[in-house]
């Protein structure tokens, strides 16, 4: 029997794969889309989790980036790492490099779509395959986690539907804003070897260096429009673009906010931005995805999934106060314009702060 059957071929699913490989187990991958899959992301993979793809035999080019600066129309302030440089990466390439490790290890990768999961005291099974646990790594409206019923209901769950279908005015937030993201490639040089966040009252914009002539701009918002109606809300970097080339077609995401009540149902697992998210403002999507597959991995080799909970919770437990705080702060009127001016004046917390995330 298969031990652990992978659904989704995404960064978590497949470094959840490739670690289950590297342990001994029986492992499968299901994914429906064509590869490489494409995301709308910032594309920035921090230091801790390009070494820890590193030690998985994951090898990934891109450009380097040594710090994160924020910006408004006044203020500008920059972190830079103290563990070393994080890496730029095209998400196409990165899902090329996890692809191909799969591929090294002999791990099958299946094209085909989930049906309805079947358990049993001892095994999962789904799509015609039976294993041992199943981890659904099947991204942020993940059809498992709807399936199993593990998401949050009630009066949130309600809320955010209301918002979803009710339009917004350009610029609106608030304690309940949607949130969603845009991303598009520009052919230019980097000008700089930072990640720059780009802060207004519409949202932020983060550009990535992920080539000697390729920027990503991904622009996280609860307002509605296009990309290039977003870009106007940020007029020094909309300066920095006026003669470069777009790259890419846009892309988007969200609602980037997944309330998920539990991670485990029986011998199902959630990873990834299937086992919750709360948003891409601190840019530590794929670092918490890699730490928790470990996880989900060891639970596994224990036989002992219902550890996974609490093993989940604890190792994204900092990374989820420190997003949900600066989120809160940022869909606050009062707060919002005063993130940067406070992080340019205590530049030696906003450091302390970028690095512990990083």
């Amino acid at each position: 029997m298969i031990d652990l059957l992978v659904v989704g071929c995404g960064p978590a699913g497949a470094a959840t794969a490739i670690r289950a490989a590297l342990a001994g187990l029986e492992v499968v991958v299901l994914e429906p889309r064509e590869a490489p899959i494409d995301k709308a992301c910032g594309e920035g993979i921090a230091h801790s989790a390009a070494a820890y793809l590193n030690r998985l035999g994951v090898h990934l080019e891109g450009r380097p980036f040594h710090g994160i600066r924020y910006l408004d129309a006044t203020h500008s302030v920059d972190a830079h790492f103290r563990a070393g440089p994080g890496l730029g990466v095209r998400r196409t390439a990165l899902q090329q490099s996890l692809r191909s490790r799969l591929d090294a290890l002999g791990v099958p990768v299946i094209r085909t779509r989930v049906d309805a999961i079947t358990q049993t005291p001892t095994s999962v099974t789904t799509a015609g395959h039976t294993a041992r646990y199943l981890a659904a790594a099947d991204g942020l409206h993940s059809p498992i986690r709807r399936q199993l019923g593990l998401g949050a209901d009630g009066p949130l769950a309600s809320s955010a539907s209301r918002l979803l279908l009710s339009p917004r005015p350009a610029g609106a937030g608030g304690a309940g804003a949607v949130r969603r993201g845009l991303r598009q490639h520009f052919a230019i040089r980097p000008w700089t070897d930072l990640v720059e966040v780009h802060w207004s009252p519409l949202g932020e914009a983060y550009v990535t260096p992920v080539a000697d002539d390729l920027i990503g701009v991904a622009v996280l918002t609860s307002a509605r429009g296009s990309f290039d109606e977003h870009l106007r809300a940020f007029p020094r970097l909309r300066a920095r673009l006026t003669d470069a080339a777009p790259a890419s077609a846009v892309l988007g995401a969200g609602p980037l906010r997944q309330r998920v009540r539990r991670r485990v149902a029986h011998r199902v697992l959630l990873v990834g931005d299937a086992a919750g998210y709360v948003d891409a403002l601190t840019g530590e999507g794929i670092a918490v995805a890699l730490r928790t597959s470990a996880e989900l991995v060891d639970c596994v080799l224990a036989d002992d999934p219902q550890t996974y909970e609490q093993a989940w919770r604890r190792v994204s437990r900092e990374c989820r106060a420190l997003t949900a705080s600066l989120l809160w702060a940022r869909n606050r009127s009062l707060l919002a314009p005063r993130i940067v001016p406070a992080a340019a004046a205590l530049p030696g917390v906003y450091g302390a702060i970028v690095n512990r995330l990083a």
